[in-house]
């Protein structure tokens, strides 16, 4: 009978503890200091605290656990549930109190440490989960990042420095120790010394691409721009083939008036994979801007723009696109708003200026035919059959332009100048038929509508 439950509550161990815990509770042997060995009153405890822990009922749980500690309380795992429990019942006192009795009897256990450290955090115990997290990371040394950054949360920076440069030195550099290095300068404002640290990492590292690209923009944000620059440079020197460093070099060339390789810098940066769309956003609204200074690099600008491959950067081209608007160049902002929609075709607000603009430049053919096949994906746009009704009056056509126009008066809702646009066309076309009086009513019904609103 024993030896079944030795057996069960060795899988039930399995199941409930982490293994470096049962480890410590092997329920196939019985020494005698083993939980296998103790009296049957025991085993029942534990049983009944395993049980009652597994339905949640954790005041059940501390009850039979407190009675195994009565019975046998040399057990560390026995204080590491209790205080669980304690947590779940929100007893955080007794919790601690489980807990810190735990860590005693098995200082070198991580999961009673842990546990511990977190009880404090959830009390908002700053000091004691600092001093917990130390000697946790002093015997798990997984811990050490953990620790810089409760040292962050506990305004000690300093000491949170001291050992991000030790796990620098000993792991090499990550992206998340920068991260919280950055933290630390940036509350601390001590930008020289993060200047100073990034200009080491180059003399230690001189061929690392990161490195000097942070230093770029350090230096940058420091308004030191001229070690910016020769900074950039220096990169360029050292990997020919850096795609970065043109997010620097294009502006920096074109405060330099160096015109020929800001371009050629910019459509770097417009072709490289490895640069985010809205960084190539930010280059091309800055070249927008030059252009409008010096015009004639505007075919350098239509370049770029057409090697433009991802679709997240369609509405760089909406922005060129606008800014022409805005200067009353139809002609160009259609060339701009056309590139747009081949990278993003389904954009039905791009799709419309696109038709409206041909219609304005008289595009009567091609507003037609466009028209038509975008009605086939957006039947129930009523601008579509507007300007496909527009198209067709313009063409000569006013019978077809009479049978759009009708469909498309079905769509209207709360829409009383786009319904007054389709009747003064309407008026249009039947003018064109010689049919005076339906001309004369559908006139009529733009110019009620116009009136009432």
């Amino acid at each position: 009978m024993k030896h079944k439950i030795y057996v069960l509550l060795f899988f039930l161990g399995i199941l409930l503890f982490p293994q470096n815990q049962y480890a410590q509770v092997d329920f196939n042997k019985k020494p005698n200091d083993d939980l296998g060995d103790t009296e049957d009153a025991f085993q029942e405890s534990f049983f009944e605290a395993l049980k009652q822990k597994g339905i949640e009922n954790y005041d059940r749980s501390v009850t039979a656990l407190l009675k195994c500690i009565e019975l046998d309380d040399s057990q560390a795992v026995l204080y590491y549930e209790l205080g669980k429990d304690y947590i779940q019942l929100k007893n955080f006192g007794a919790a601690e109190d489980a807990l810190k009795t735990a860590v005693n009897k098995d200082p070198d256990n991580e999961w009673y440490m842990n546990a511990l450290y977190n009880l404090y955090r959830v009390e908002n115990d700053l000091d004691k989960a600092l001093k917990t997290l130390k000697d946790l990371a002093g015997h798990h040394p997984s811990y050490r990042q953990d620790l810089v950054e409760l040292y962050i949360t506990t305004k000690k920076y300093n000491d949170a420095l001291k050992l991000l440069d030790e796990l620098d030195a000993q792991k090499g550099i990550s992206p998340q120790r920068d991260y919280l290095r950055n933290q630390i300068y940036a509350a601390t404002g001590k930008k020289k010394e993060q200047i100073k640290n990034l200009e080491q990492r180059i003399d230690n590292n001189p061929d690392n691409e990161s490195n000097y690209l942070a230093l770029i923009y350090r230096y940058s944000e420091n308004n030191e721009k001229e070690k910016a620059y020769e900074t950039a440079k220096e990169l360029l020197k050292i990997n020919p083939n850096s795609q970065l460093v043109h997010l620097a070099l294009y502006k920096f060339y074109l405060d330099d008036n160096d015109t020929e390789k800001a371009i050629e810098s910019m459509k770097i940066v417009i072709k490289s994979p490895q640069i985010k769309p809205e960084a190539k956003l930010k280059v091309l609204s800055d070249f927008v801007k030059f252009v409008g200074d010096h015009p004639e690099y505007e075919p350098d600008l239509v370049e770029a723009t057409t090697l433009v491959q991802d679709p997240n950067v369609a509405k760089s081209i909406t922005e060129i696109a606008q800014h022409y608007l805005t200067q009353g160049d139809k002609e160009k902002a259609l060339k701009y708003f056309e590139q747009a929609l081949a990278l993003e075709p389904e954009n039905f607000s791009i799709l419309r200026t696109t038709l409206l603009l041909n219609l304005d430049l008289k595009h009567y053919k091609l507003v037609l035919d466009k028209s038509n096949e975008a009605l086939q994906k957006y039947p129930a746009q009523p601008i579509l059959y507007l300007l496909n009704g527009v198209a067709l009056n313009e063409l000569q056509k006013p019978n077809e332009a009479i049978d759009i126009l009708e469909a498309g008066l079905d769509y209207i809702i709360d829409d009383p100048k786009m319904e007054s646009d389709v009747y003064n066309q309407l008026s249009i076309s039947y003018t064109m038929l010689n049919n005076t009086a339906k001309a004369q009513s559908f006139s009529a019904k733009a110019k009620q509508l116009k009136t009432a609103h």
